[in-house]
C-alpha cells in the first residue's frame, strides 16, 4: 500500500472536482473502476469481476441489467460506510440533506494496480467530524483476483468519533442476482454454517458467496484481518447479495436489549481495518487462502 502522509484537519475547501471512473489496471486489464467525487455521496469500486471478465456485482444503478433489482441504490460494488457515526448516516444514502458524506480531500491517487484516497467525514450540517483513507490494492494470481483493503479512520477534528450499534455497516459488497440465495446461491462462513438465516449476525474469519454464472462457479470471499477490532467480526449477511464486514453492532444482530456494540475513537486516535476479498472462479480452498492472508 502506499505510504504517504494523511491529509489532516477540517478545512472547508476539501470538495474534489467530480471525476470520471479512474480505471485500475492489473497487467493490461482493467480489474475495476474507482468511482468518487461530487457525484457520490462516497466512493466506492465498481464492477466486481472475475480475471476471465465475469461480471459478479450488480448492475443498477450505474449499469442497469435484465432482472436487476432495484433496492438500495447506495449497494455498488465494494464500498465502506457505516449508519451512525456521532449519529450522522454514513450508510444509507436518502438525500444530500440527511445523508453524510465522504468528501475527496484531494484527487485520488493511482497506483500500480492500486488507489488511494483522503476523504472528509462529513454530516449534513457540512462540519467534518473526522478524516478517512481508502486504500486498496488489486493482484490477480492464475483465477483469483484479491483486493486487500485498509480503512483508516482518524479522529482528527477535535472531536472523538462514536459509532453507534447499527447493523448497517461495514466494508461491504453487493453481488448480482445469481448471488441470491433463494435462486440457489450457497452462504457460509468459516464456522462450517451456511444460509443467510445461520450466519447473519454471527463472527466468523471470514464469509463466502458462491454461484453458478454463465455456466461455472464463481464466487466472492470476505476475510477479517486478526489484527482488526473485534476480531473476528460480525456479518451483514443478507440472503439477496448483500455482505458487509460489520464490528459496530451487537444489539441489532443478537436483538439483546442490553447488548451494546457501540464503540468510541478518542479525538487524536486512529482506527486502521483490514480486510481481503477473494474473487474467484472454480472452487478454491477458502480456509487456506484465508491462512495465508491472516499470517500477512
Amino acid at each position: 500500500m502506499h505510504r504517504r502522509n494523511f491529509l489532516f484537519g477540517c478545512a472547508a475547501t476539501l470538495m474534489a472536482p467530480e471525476e470520471a471512473p479512474l480505471p485500475i489496471r492489473v497487467g493490461s486489464q482493467v480489474a475495476a473502476s474507482f468511482y468518487s467525487g461530487e457525484a457520490y455521496d462516497k466512493p466506492f469500486l465498481y464492477p466486481i469481476k472475475t480475471v476471465s471478465g465475469k461480471v459478479l456485482s450488480r448492475g443498477w444503478p450505474l449499469e442497469p441489467r435484465e432482472g436487476d433489482s432495484k433496492d438500495h441504490g447506495w449497494h455498488r460494488g465494494f464500498w465502506y460506510g457505516h449508519g451512525s457515526i456521532n449519529g450522522a448516516d454514513f450508510w444509507r444514502e436518502q438525500g444530500r440533506d440527511k445523508t453524510a458524506r465522504l468528501i475527496n480531500k484531494a484527487q485520488p491517487r493511482l497506483g500500480k494496480g492500486s488507489v488511494v484516497v483522503d476523504l472528509s467525514m462529513t454530516p449534513p450540517d457540512g462540519k467534518a467530524i473526522g478524516s478517512m483513507r481508502q486504500e486498496f490494492r488489486f493482484a490477480d494470481k492464475g483465477n483469483l483476483r484479491t483486493i486487500d483493503a485498509v480503512i483508516t479512520i482518524l479522529a482528527d477534528c477535535g472531536v472523538g468519533l462514536v459509532f453507534g450499534d447499527s447493523d448497517d455497516g461495514g466494508f461491504a459488497f453487493r453481488l448480482n442476482e445469481s448471488f441470491r440465495e433463494d435462486k440457489g446461491a450457497r452462504l457460509r462462513n468459516s464456522n462450517g454454517l451456511t444460509g443467510t438465516k445461520a450466519i447473519w449476525g454471527k463472527p466468523a474469519l471470514w464469509v463466502d458467496y458462491s454461484a453458478s454464472v454463465d455456466g461455472g462457479q464463481a464466487g466472492v470471499a470476505l476475510f477479517d484481518h486478526p489484527s482488526n477490532l473485534r476480531h473476528p467480526t460480525r456479518w451483514h449477511a443478507r440472503g439477496y447479495g448483500l455482505n458487509a464486514a460489520n464490528p459496530f453492532a451487537l444489539k441489532s444482530f443478537t436483538k439483546d436489549p442490553n447488548a451494546d456494540g457501540g464503540y468510541t475513537l478518542p479525538a487524536g486516535q486512529k482506527l486502521v481495518m483490514r480486510y481481503r476479498a477473494v474473487i474467484y472462479e472454480g472452487a478454491p480452498d477458502i480456509a487456506k487462502l484465508y491462512g495465508e492472508f491472516a499470517r500477512r
